[in-house]
This record gives structure tokens, C-alpha cells and sequence, in this order.
């Protein structure tokens, strides 16, 4: 049963437990140089080993994800072109401006938008296929405009292929684990090398971008997926619905209930009693909601954000759009009482995708921005450099740059 408990044990919930990633580390650095120095061959032994390949190739053919594409249900496909429509409308939303302006006589300065060259989207396929994190990588990538999308995941599973299919991905790939991450980092013969990897996966995953993220770019860090949810009242059915929706994920997810009412809590306790009796996944709801979450009793509506800002948690639920002001930490913020964190996952339009772990202290989720580069641009006049030339010299010798500063003087007019 979830554990009711007041504000005073807030530090002891919502302590997170560390990743294991020093074993998992020493799992995968092997296999990250085996695949560096042999390419495709180890790939592909390790994909047998630990993955059960029985394939040709590593990349799937256009007649197979044809194939995938032509098995899905009208329902399903008609899920996807809603979705689509909205996470592509969001990640236009997202994508920079370029932009320039004169801001000082002769000083023209701006920003050029370049889309990266090749990302690899990874899709887990374990416990829980993942269709829908092949909408959330791929669009907000085609949107950015970049011109060679992976898509790779582990086993064929035709909603996820299919999906791709759908997506009209250029390059999709049967590969999982970090021989599959070792592979987009450094390239082989058929893999081509991402500028950025993206997308969750499970703890190996998660160390082999950890250790290569000074070969190739990634999003982030993922660990055990969290909901923190804020009420003063409400439906106490919806409320443990949507907790359940996060603990269903994993046995190490988290969902947090703050509340300023002793009567909601015990209410929602119930509820989330009452409807694990029937939940397809209580056996690992069960235990992410009796290992990793609470209910927790607050003072006031203001203590309640500040305990949210302190943990950053990737998903955060609020009853109305009055408290945003508050919130300067959250991977993604639902408000309202018709926004569940399930929308999110699939259809509204911002990424699912998100920080964990308190990382939404540094960032927010995946978006197009990701998949683009910010290039700065400077045009000056004659005049312009001349006016600028005391400052430059002035800088440039002060760190002892002495040909920065010659640099400049040696346009002046005669």
C-alpha cells in the first residue's frame, strides 16, 4: 500500500536512489571498443549473444518495413496520423528563427539554422514496445530538417517498424544494447556515425551514452521514469489513475502525491488500492508503488513548489495554470485536471522524452532544437571595425594575443 507521510519526510521519499552505473560501465566498455575496432562483426555478435539475431543484415529492407507498415490496424494508423500532426505542429513550434540585425552603424550581426547531419533514434523494444518514442524522435528530427533520421531498436516488432515506415525514415536498423549505441557512435561499414544519439533505453544503454558522450552528441541520461502530482483537491480515481500510469512503467518508477489534504490522500490511497485489483501490470505497479512512493501531506500550495523545485521531477501534474510561475524546475508540466501525464506520452504534442533524475534542473525535454546548430554570423564595415579597433587591441594585448590585435590595425585606412 502507498505509505502516507508529512512534510518532514520529503528528504527521505523523494531521495532517489543512484543508477548502478559503475557496473554497468564495466559491462559495456568492452563491447563500446569491441565494436570500435571491429565494426559490424562485433555488432553483430553481440546482437546474436544478447539479442537472439537470425538476420542478413543489421539494417532492415524497404520490403520488410513494408511489410511492418501493412500489418498495422486502421485504428492504429489513424492514432499515429493524429498524433503526428500534433508533435510535428509542437516541434515547428520549438525550431529557432534565423534572424540578423544591425546593432551598432556598420555591425550586422545574427544566427544561421543548420540542421545536423545524422542522428540515430534508439526504441527500446523490451517489457513494453515503444511505438510511440519513434513519433517522438523521428518528427521533431524530419521537422529540423535533418537529412539522414535512424531509427534502431533491438527486435522487429511491426508497430515499431511500422511506425517508421509510416514516418518515411530513411534508415531504419534491428540493433539494441550498447553495441547498437557503440555502433552510431563510431560508425561501421553498414551503420552510419550519428552527430547525436537519442532516445531512453535500459541501464547499459544509458552507461554506453554516459561513456561515449565525448564521441557523439546525445540527449541525456535516463534513469527509472517519476510523476510528482500537486492537489489540494480533486478526483482521488483520476489522481491514482495517473499514478498508476507512471508505476506500471517499471518496478523502480516513482509516483509522489503532494497534498494539502488528509482526506484527499487517504482517498487516493484507496483508489490506487482499488484499481491495482484489476491492472494488467500490478505486478510491477505494485512494487514501484510500494518501494518508491508516496503520498505526502503539505502545509500549503507554495511548500508543495518549492519541494517540487527541489526534486525536478520529469513529469509534473498541477491542478491550474496559476502555479506555473512558481515552477522553475520540470522535465514537462501538465496542468489542469484533463491533462494526465498519458496525453503526454502520446498524443498532445511535446516530447515524452525527458529528463529524469533531477536533470530538469539543466534542461527540458527532447526537441527540435536538438537536432539543429545555432551558427552565429558577423559582417562589419570599414567603419564599423575602425570604431571597434581601441577595444579589440585593447582586449587582445591585455591576454597577450599580440597578432589578434595586429590583426585588426593592419586594415586601417592609410
Amino acid at each position: 500500500m502507498i505509505r502516507i507521510v508529512d512534510h518532514t519526510q520529503v528528504g527521505r521519499i523523494l531521495a532517489r536512489k543512484a543508477a548502478r552505473f559503475t557496473e554497468a560501465e564495466q559491462t559495456v566498455a568492452p563491447i563500446l571498443e569491441a565494436v570500435r575496432r571491429r565494426g559490424d562483426k562485433a555488432v553483430i555478435e553481440y546482437a546474436r549473444q544478447f539479442d537472439g539475431f537470425d538476420r542478413p543484415s543489421l539494417r532492415v529492407s524497404e520490403s520488410e518495413l513494408k511489410t511492418a507498415q501493412g500489418s498495422l490496424s486502421k485504428e492504429f494508423r489513424d492514432a499515429v496520423k493524429v498524433a503526428s500532426a500534433n508533435i510535428r505542429a509542437y516541434a515547428k513550434l520549438q525550431l529557432p528563427a534565423p534572424k540578423s540585425a544591425i546593432i551598432s552603424p556598420g555591425l550586422k550581426v545574427g544566427q544561421v539554422i543548420r540542421p545536423l547531419d545524422t542522428v540515430a533514434a534508439y526504441i527500446p523494444a523490451g517489457r513494453y514496445p515503444l511505438p510511440s518514442t519513434v513519433l517522438m524522435t523521428v518528427i521533431p528530427a524530419l521537422v529540423a530538417g535533418v537529412p539522414n533520421v535512424c531509427v534502431t531498436s533491438p527486435r522487429f516488432v511491426p508497430e515499431i517498424f511500422g511506425t517508421a515506415a509510416l514516418l518515411k525514415t530513411p534508415h531504419v536498423f534491428q540493433i539494441g544494447g550498447a553495441h547498437a549505441i557503440a555502433a552510431f557512435a563510431y560508425g561501421t561499414k553498414t551503420v552510419p556515425k550519428a552527430d547525436r544519439i537519442v532516445g531512453p533505453g535500459n541501464i547499459y544503454v544509458a552507461a554506453a551514452k554516459k561513456l561515449l558522450a565525448g564521441d557523439v552528441g546525445i540527449d541525456f541520461i535516463a534513469g527509472p521514469t517519476e510523476i510528482l502530482m500537486i492537489a489540494e483537491d480533486g478526483n482521488p480515481a483520476w489522481i491514482a489513475a495517473d499514478m498508476l500510469a507512471q508505476a506500471e512503467h517499471d518496478t523502480d518508477a516513482s509516483a509522489v502525491l503532494l497534498t494539502t489534504s488528509k482526506q484527499l490522500a487517504l482517498a487516493v490511497q484507496s483508489e490506487i488500492e482499488r484499481q491495482l485489483t484489476t491492472l494488467p501490470t500490478a505486478p510491477t505497479a505494485r512494487k514501484a508503488i510500494d518501494k518508491n512512493s508516496a503520498v505526502i501531506l503539505v502545509r500549503t500550495l507554495d511548500e508543495a513548489i518549492e519541494i517540487s523545485n527541489r526534486f525536478a521531477p520529469e513529469h509534473l501534474s498541477i491542478p491550474d495554470a496559476s502555479l506555473v510561475k512558481g515552477i522553475r524546475h520540470a522535465g514537462s508540466i501538465f496542468i489542469g485536471q484533463y491533462s494526465p501525464e498519458a496525453a503526454g506520452d502520446y498524443a498532445s504534442g511535446p516530447n515524452h522524452v525527458l529528463p529524469t533524475s533531477g536533470a530538469a534542473r539543466l534542461r527540458g525535454g527532447l526537441s527540435a532544437m536538438d537536432f539543429v546548430k545555432i551558427i552565429s554570423t558577423q559582417e562589419l564595415t570599414a567603419a564599423a571595425l575602425r570604431n571597434l579597433e581601441t577595444t579589440i587591441t585593447t582586449l587582445a594585448r591585455a591576454e597577450g594575443l599580440e597578432a589578434h590585435a595586429r590583426s585588426v590595425e593592419v586594415r586601417r585606412a592609410k
